[in-house]
Protein backbone atom coordinates (compact mmCIF):
# COMPACT_ATOMS: atom_id res chain seq x y z
CA UNK A 1 0.00 0.00 0.00
CA UNK A 2 1.23 3.27 -1.00
CA UNK A 3 2.48 6.00 2.12
CA UNK A 4 -0.29 8.37 2.99
CA UNK A 5 -0.39 11.72 0.85
CA UNK A 6 2.09 9.96 -1.45
CA UNK A 7 1.93 10.51 -5.36
CA UNK A 8 1.17 7.34 -7.33
CA UNK A 9 3.39 7.19 -10.27
CA UNK A 10 1.55 5.37 -13.50
CA UNK A 11 3.92 4.26 -16.02
CA UNK A 12 3.04 3.28 -19.48
CA UNK A 13 3.07 -0.30 -20.20
CA UNK A 14 5.69 -1.53 -22.17
CA UNK A 15 7.83 -4.72 -22.61
CA UNK A 16 9.97 -5.63 -19.84
CA UNK A 17 14.12 -5.07 -20.49
CA UNK A 18 15.64 -8.16 -20.35
CA UNK A 19 16.87 -9.40 -17.58
CA UNK A 20 20.64 -8.67 -16.17
CA UNK A 21 23.23 -9.95 -13.69
CA UNK A 22 23.27 -6.07 -12.79
CA UNK A 23 19.56 -6.38 -11.89
CA UNK A 24 20.16 -9.28 -9.38
CA UNK A 25 21.47 -9.31 -5.90
CA UNK A 26 24.52 -11.04 -4.80
CA UNK A 27 22.13 -13.95 -3.54
CA UNK A 28 20.19 -14.36 -6.47
CA UNK A 29 23.26 -14.69 -9.18
CA UNK A 30 24.40 -17.33 -7.24
CA UNK A 31 20.89 -19.25 -7.68
CA UNK A 32 21.36 -18.16 -10.79
CA UNK A 33 25.04 -19.81 -11.69
CA UNK A 34 23.93 -22.87 -9.99
CA UNK A 35 21.29 -23.19 -12.12
CA UNK A 36 23.63 -23.19 -15.25
CA UNK A 37 25.27 -26.51 -13.21
CA UNK A 38 28.23 -24.69 -12.21
CA UNK A 39 29.44 -23.92 -8.07
CA UNK A 40 28.64 -20.33 -6.70
CA UNK A 41 31.64 -19.31 -6.18
CA UNK A 42 31.90 -18.60 -9.89
CA UNK A 43 29.02 -15.73 -9.70
CA UNK A 44 31.67 -13.29 -8.12
CA UNK A 45 34.33 -14.31 -10.31
CA UNK A 46 31.42 -12.75 -12.89
CA UNK A 47 30.72 -10.01 -11.15
CA UNK A 48 34.08 -9.27 -10.73
CA UNK A 49 34.63 -9.64 -14.73
CA UNK A 50 32.12 -7.31 -15.13
CA UNK A 51 32.00 -4.35 -12.30
CA UNK A 52 35.83 -4.49 -11.61
CA UNK A 53 37.77 -5.86 -14.60
CA UNK A 54 35.05 -3.85 -17.14
CA UNK A 55 34.94 -6.87 -19.57
CA UNK A 56 31.70 -6.71 -21.49
CA UNK A 57 32.77 -9.56 -23.34
CA UNK A 58 31.58 -12.94 -21.39
CA UNK A 59 32.67 -14.79 -24.46
CA UNK A 60 36.20 -14.09 -23.70
CA UNK A 61 35.77 -15.32 -19.87
CA UNK A 62 37.85 -18.33 -19.10
CA UNK A 63 36.17 -18.82 -15.92
CA UNK A 64 33.18 -19.95 -17.70
CA UNK A 65 33.18 -23.35 -19.54
CA UNK A 66 33.64 -22.56 -23.05
CA UNK A 67 30.31 -24.71 -23.51
CA UNK A 68 28.50 -21.85 -21.29
CA UNK A 69 29.77 -19.17 -22.34
CA UNK A 70 27.19 -18.04 -25.11
CA UNK A 71 24.49 -19.06 -22.55
CA UNK A 72 26.21 -17.43 -20.23
CA UNK A 73 26.22 -14.08 -22.45
CA UNK A 74 22.55 -14.35 -23.50
CA UNK A 75 20.77 -14.94 -20.64
CA UNK A 76 23.02 -13.11 -17.79
CA UNK A 77 24.99 -11.04 -19.71
CA UNK A 78 22.23 -9.59 -22.88
CA UNK A 79 22.81 -6.21 -24.35
CA UNK A 80 20.84 -3.33 -22.66
CA UNK A 81 22.04 -0.67 -24.78
CA UNK A 82 23.68 0.45 -27.88
CA UNK A 83 25.30 3.83 -28.90
CA UNK A 84 23.57 5.27 -31.85
CA UNK A 85 25.57 8.87 -31.97
CA UNK A 86 28.37 10.33 -29.96
CA UNK A 87 29.16 14.16 -29.64
CA UNK A 88 32.03 15.69 -28.20
CA UNK A 89 33.32 18.99 -27.27
CA UNK A 90 35.34 20.89 -24.79
CA UNK A 91 38.60 19.56 -26.32
CA UNK A 92 37.24 15.92 -26.48
CA UNK A 93 36.86 15.84 -22.62
CA UNK A 94 32.75 15.96 -22.55
CA UNK A 95 31.64 12.94 -24.41
CA UNK A 96 27.55 12.88 -25.17
CA UNK A 97 25.95 9.62 -25.75
CA UNK A 98 22.52 8.69 -27.14
CA UNK A 99 21.56 5.19 -26.54
CA UNK A 100 19.32 2.95 -27.95
CA UNK A 101 17.72 0.42 -25.61
CA UNK A 102 15.85 -2.90 -26.67
CA UNK A 103 12.62 -1.69 -27.50
CA UNK A 104 13.96 1.29 -29.69
CA UNK A 105 13.82 4.24 -26.93
CA UNK A 106 16.52 6.79 -27.16
CA UNK A 107 18.20 7.75 -23.34
CA UNK A 108 21.28 10.03 -23.47
CA UNK A 109 24.32 9.84 -21.08
CA UNK A 110 27.26 12.64 -20.65
CA UNK A 111 30.51 11.73 -19.36
CA UNK A 112 32.48 15.43 -18.20
CA UNK A 113 36.43 15.07 -17.91
CA UNK A 114 37.95 17.46 -15.51
CA UNK A 115 41.33 17.96 -14.30
CA UNK A 116 41.09 16.07 -11.01
CA UNK A 117 37.92 13.87 -11.72
CA UNK A 118 35.58 12.33 -14.18
CA UNK A 119 31.95 13.05 -13.79
CA UNK A 120 29.25 10.89 -15.13
CA UNK A 121 25.54 12.08 -15.69
CA UNK A 122 22.99 9.35 -16.58
CA UNK A 123 19.35 8.81 -17.53
CA UNK A 124 16.98 7.34 -15.18
CA UNK A 125 13.69 7.02 -17.35
CA UNK A 126 12.82 7.95 -21.05
CA UNK A 127 11.25 10.63 -21.08
CA UNK A 128 9.84 12.14 -18.04
CA UNK A 129 6.33 12.94 -16.58
CA UNK A 130 7.05 15.94 -14.64
CA UNK A 131 5.89 18.37 -17.42
CA UNK A 132 8.93 21.46 -16.72
CA UNK A 133 8.17 23.85 -19.52
CA UNK A 134 11.63 24.72 -19.68
CA UNK A 135 12.89 21.04 -19.70
CA UNK A 136 13.47 19.29 -22.90
CA UNK A 137 13.03 15.80 -21.47
CA UNK A 138 9.93 17.39 -19.75
CA UNK A 139 8.16 18.29 -23.03
CA UNK A 140 8.45 15.09 -24.18
CA UNK A 141 6.57 13.31 -21.61
CA UNK A 142 7.05 9.65 -20.21
CA UNK A 143 8.25 6.60 -21.89
CA UNK A 144 9.35 4.18 -19.55
CA UNK A 145 11.10 3.59 -15.97
CA UNK A 146 14.56 1.91 -17.04
CA UNK A 147 15.70 -0.91 -15.46
CA UNK A 148 18.41 -1.15 -12.83
CA UNK A 149 20.49 -2.84 -15.43
CA UNK A 150 19.87 0.00 -18.09
CA UNK A 151 20.93 2.19 -15.85
CA UNK A 152 24.05 0.70 -14.12
CA UNK A 153 25.13 0.18 -17.91
CA UNK A 154 25.42 3.70 -18.84
CA UNK A 155 28.30 4.03 -15.71
CA UNK A 156 29.87 1.11 -16.93
CA UNK A 157 30.29 2.42 -20.59
CA UNK A 158 31.75 5.30 -19.77
CA UNK A 159 34.12 3.66 -17.45
CA UNK A 160 34.83 1.40 -19.98
CA UNK A 161 35.75 4.18 -22.28
CA UNK A 162 38.20 6.06 -19.36
CA UNK A 163 39.90 2.48 -18.64
CA UNK A 164 40.65 1.94 -22.77
CA UNK A 165 42.11 5.85 -22.32
CA UNK A 166 39.73 6.47 -25.19
CA UNK A 167 38.39 10.21 -23.53
CA UNK A 168 40.74 13.27 -23.75
CA UNK A 169 43.19 13.10 -20.67
CA UNK A 170 44.18 9.48 -20.85
CA UNK A 171 43.38 6.67 -18.43
CA UNK A 172 41.06 7.23 -15.95
CA UNK A 173 37.87 6.22 -13.56
CA UNK A 174 34.43 7.40 -12.86
CA UNK A 175 34.67 9.55 -9.86
CA UNK A 176 31.15 11.15 -9.64
CA UNK A 177 27.77 10.60 -10.51
CA UNK A 178 25.13 12.72 -10.80
CA UNK A 179 21.21 11.45 -11.69
CA UNK A 180 20.46 14.77 -13.55
CA UNK A 181 19.69 13.10 -17.00
CA UNK A 182 16.63 12.28 -18.65
CA UNK A 183 13.95 11.64 -16.09
CA UNK A 184 12.75 11.95 -12.60
CA UNK A 185 15.31 9.63 -10.36
CA UNK A 186 12.49 9.78 -7.27
CA UNK A 187 9.50 8.95 -9.78
CA UNK A 188 11.78 5.19 -10.31
CA UNK A 189 12.42 5.00 -6.76
CA UNK A 190 13.40 1.49 -6.67
CA UNK A 191 15.58 0.70 -9.77
CA UNK A 192 17.48 3.94 -9.08
CA UNK A 193 17.77 2.85 -5.53
CA UNK A 194 19.06 -0.49 -6.88
CA UNK A 195 21.01 0.56 -9.22
CA UNK A 196 22.77 2.95 -6.30
CA UNK A 197 23.32 -0.52 -4.36
CA UNK A 198 25.28 -2.17 -7.13
CA UNK A 199 27.64 0.76 -8.02
CA UNK A 200 28.20 1.09 -4.37
CA UNK A 201 28.66 -2.25 -3.45
CA UNK A 202 32.20 -3.00 -3.26
CA UNK A 203 34.40 -6.11 -5.40
CA UNK A 204 33.11 -8.21 -6.30
CA UNK A 205 29.23 -7.70 -5.53
CA UNK A 206 29.56 -4.27 -7.76
CA UNK A 207 31.14 -1.44 -9.10
CA UNK A 208 33.16 0.29 -5.95
CA UNK A 209 31.93 3.89 -5.95
CA UNK A 210 31.82 5.89 -2.86
CA UNK A 211 28.19 7.02 -2.44
CA UNK A 212 29.48 10.27 -1.65
CA UNK A 213 30.59 10.81 -5.63
CA UNK A 214 26.85 9.94 -6.20
CA UNK A 215 24.03 13.00 -6.28
CA UNK A 216 20.44 12.24 -6.53
CA UNK A 217 18.02 14.78 -7.94
CA UNK A 218 14.20 15.34 -7.72
CA UNK A 219 11.91 17.88 -8.39
CA UNK A 220 10.27 17.27 -4.87
CA UNK A 221 8.92 14.02 -4.20
CA UNK A 222 7.96 14.24 -0.52
CA UNK A 223 7.46 10.59 0.03
CA UNK A 224 10.93 9.58 -1.92
CA UNK A 225 12.58 12.09 -0.23
CA UNK A 226 11.88 10.84 3.08
CA UNK A 227 12.13 7.58 2.23
CA UNK A 228 15.68 8.09 0.74
CA UNK A 229 16.56 9.40 4.38
CA UNK A 230 16.42 5.87 5.75
CA UNK A 231 18.19 4.07 2.99
CA UNK A 232 21.78 4.38 4.85
CA UNK A 233 23.22 5.54 1.44
CA UNK A 234 24.97 8.78 2.16
CA UNK A 235 24.34 10.49 -1.34
CA UNK A 236 23.91 13.84 -1.90
CA UNK A 237 20.26 14.81 -2.12
CA UNK A 238 19.58 17.93 -4.84
CA UNK A 239 16.43 19.49 -5.02
CA UNK A 240 15.25 21.15 -8.26
CA UNK A 241 13.62 23.81 -6.92
CA UNK A 242 14.02 26.62 -9.52
CA UNK A 243 11.24 28.86 -7.83
CA UNK A 244 11.50 30.08 -4.03
CA UNK A 245 7.54 31.03 -4.47
CA UNK A 246 4.70 28.61 -4.92
CA UNK A 247 3.27 30.82 -7.41
CA UNK A 248 5.72 30.75 -10.24
CA UNK A 249 7.19 27.48 -8.95
CA UNK A 250 3.42 25.88 -9.79
CA UNK A 251 3.97 26.93 -13.40
CA UNK A 252 8.09 25.86 -13.51
CA UNK A 253 7.18 22.45 -11.76
CA UNK A 254 3.86 21.75 -11.97
CA UNK A 255 4.57 18.73 -8.93
CA UNK A 256 4.17 21.87 -6.88
CA UNK A 257 0.70 21.60 -7.04
CA UNK A 258 1.23 18.77 -4.97
CA UNK A 259 4.22 19.20 -2.41
CA UNK A 260 4.58 22.70 -2.05
CA UNK A 261 8.07 25.04 -1.61
CA UNK A 262 8.24 24.51 2.45
CA UNK A 263 7.06 20.94 2.56
CA UNK A 264 9.69 20.07 -0.19
CA UNK A 265 12.64 22.12 1.69
CA UNK A 266 11.35 20.59 5.42
CA UNK A 267 12.04 16.68 3.49
CA UNK A 268 15.10 18.06 2.42
CA UNK A 269 16.23 19.42 5.91
CA UNK A 270 14.70 16.19 7.50
CA UNK A 271 17.59 14.65 5.03
CA UNK A 272 20.37 16.79 6.31
CA UNK A 273 19.53 16.23 10.07
CA UNK A 274 19.11 12.13 9.06
CA UNK A 275 22.24 11.90 6.88
CA UNK A 276 24.85 14.95 8.08
CA UNK A 277 24.76 15.54 4.17
CA UNK A 278 24.96 18.74 2.74
CA UNK A 279 21.69 19.26 0.45
CA UNK A 280 22.24 21.08 -2.91
CA UNK A 281 19.43 23.17 -4.40
CA UNK A 282 19.03 23.49 -8.19
CA UNK A 283 18.17 26.48 -9.48
CA UNK A 284 17.79 27.17 -13.31
CA UNK A 285 18.46 30.80 -14.18
CA UNK A 286 15.50 32.00 -16.62
CA UNK A 287 15.41 35.24 -18.25
CA UNK A 288 12.86 37.72 -16.41
CA UNK A 289 11.27 34.28 -14.94
CA UNK A 290 12.94 33.53 -11.89
CA UNK A 291 15.96 35.87 -11.81
CA UNK A 292 14.61 39.01 -9.75
CA UNK A 293 16.68 40.21 -7.04
CA UNK A 294 13.43 39.88 -4.78
CA UNK A 295 13.22 36.28 -5.68
CA UNK A 296 16.95 36.10 -4.68
CA UNK A 297 16.33 37.64 -1.20
CA UNK A 298 13.63 35.32 -0.30
CA UNK A 299 15.72 32.18 -1.48
CA UNK A 300 17.81 33.30 0.64
CA UNK A 301 15.68 33.89 3.92
CA UNK A 302 14.03 30.61 3.18
CA UNK A 303 17.97 29.11 3.00
CA UNK A 304 19.69 30.47 5.58
CA UNK A 305 20.96 28.51 8.44
CA UNK A 306 20.31 25.30 7.03
CA UNK A 307 22.52 22.64 5.32
CA UNK A 308 22.86 23.66 1.67
CA UNK A 309 24.62 24.46 -1.05
CA UNK A 310 22.46 26.61 -4.14
CA UNK A 311 23.94 25.03 -7.45
CA UNK A 312 22.41 27.89 -10.15
CA UNK A 313 22.72 26.59 -13.33
CA UNK A 314 22.35 29.23 -16.80
CA UNK A 315 19.53 27.67 -18.76
CA UNK A 316 20.52 25.93 -21.70
CA UNK A 317 18.21 27.00 -24.24
CA UNK A 318 15.87 24.63 -26.33
CA UNK A 319 14.99 25.13 -29.99
CA UNK A 320 11.83 27.28 -30.64
CA UNK A 321 11.68 27.68 -26.58
CA UNK A 322 10.74 30.89 -25.17
CA UNK A 323 12.53 30.46 -22.02
CA UNK A 324 16.69 31.47 -22.35
CA UNK A 325 19.27 32.62 -19.79
CA UNK A 326 19.88 34.90 -17.37
CA UNK A 327 21.71 37.94 -18.53
CA UNK A 328 24.79 37.78 -17.19
CA UNK A 329 24.24 41.31 -14.67
CA UNK A 330 21.22 39.54 -13.32
CA UNK A 331 22.69 36.22 -12.62
CA UNK A 332 25.77 38.26 -10.77
CA UNK A 333 23.08 40.03 -8.60
CA UNK A 334 21.67 36.75 -7.62
CA UNK A 335 24.84 35.40 -6.90
CA UNK A 336 25.43 38.53 -4.38
CA UNK A 337 22.10 38.35 -2.86
CA UNK A 338 22.36 34.99 -2.07
CA UNK A 339 25.72 35.43 -0.17
CA UNK A 340 24.31 38.80 1.84
CA UNK A 341 22.30 36.12 3.42
CA UNK A 342 24.33 33.67 4.13
CA UNK A 343 24.25 31.14 1.40
CA UNK A 344 27.47 28.75 -0.42
CA UNK A 345 26.39 29.43 -3.88
CA UNK A 346 28.45 28.30 -6.93
CA UNK A 347 27.49 28.87 -10.81
CA UNK A 348 27.92 25.47 -12.70
CA UNK A 349 29.88 24.71 -15.65
CA UNK A 350 28.30 24.83 -18.45
CA UNK A 351 29.28 21.41 -20.53
CA UNK A 352 28.04 20.74 -24.00
CA UNK A 353 25.79 23.66 -24.76
CA UNK A 354 27.09 23.20 -28.40
CA UNK A 355 25.96 19.30 -28.27
CA UNK A 356 22.60 19.94 -27.98
CA UNK A 357 23.41 19.43 -24.15
CA UNK A 358 20.17 20.18 -22.37
CA UNK A 359 18.89 16.96 -21.26
CA UNK A 360 16.69 15.21 -23.99
CA UNK A 361 17.66 17.34 -26.78
CA UNK A 362 19.88 14.90 -28.84
CA UNK A 363 17.91 11.92 -28.18
CA UNK A 364 14.52 13.96 -29.25
CA UNK A 365 16.83 15.18 -32.72
CA UNK A 366 17.68 11.20 -32.97
CA UNK A 367 14.57 9.91 -33.09
CA UNK A 368 13.10 12.46 -34.82
CA UNK A 369 15.53 11.00 -37.59
CA UNK A 370 14.95 7.70 -37.13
Amino acid sequence: MPAPGELIMIEPKRPKPPQHWSDLTVDDRKTKIVEFGLPAFRADQLSRQWFSRLSDDPLSWTDVPAELRQRVKDELFPDLITSVRELTCDAGATVKQVWKLFDGVMVESVLMRYSDRSTMCVSSQAGCGMNCPFCATGQAGLTRNLSTGEIVEQVLAGARSLARGDVEGGIGRVNNLVFMGMGEPMANYKNVIEAIRRLTQPAPAGFGMSARGITLSTVGLVPRMLQLAEEGIPVTLAVSLHAPDDELRDTLVPINTRFKVQEVLDAAWNYADVTGRRVSIEYAMIKDINDQAWRADLLGELLAGHLVHVNLIPLNPTPGSKWTASRPEDEREFVARLKDHGVAVTVRDTRGREIDGACGQLAAVVTSEA
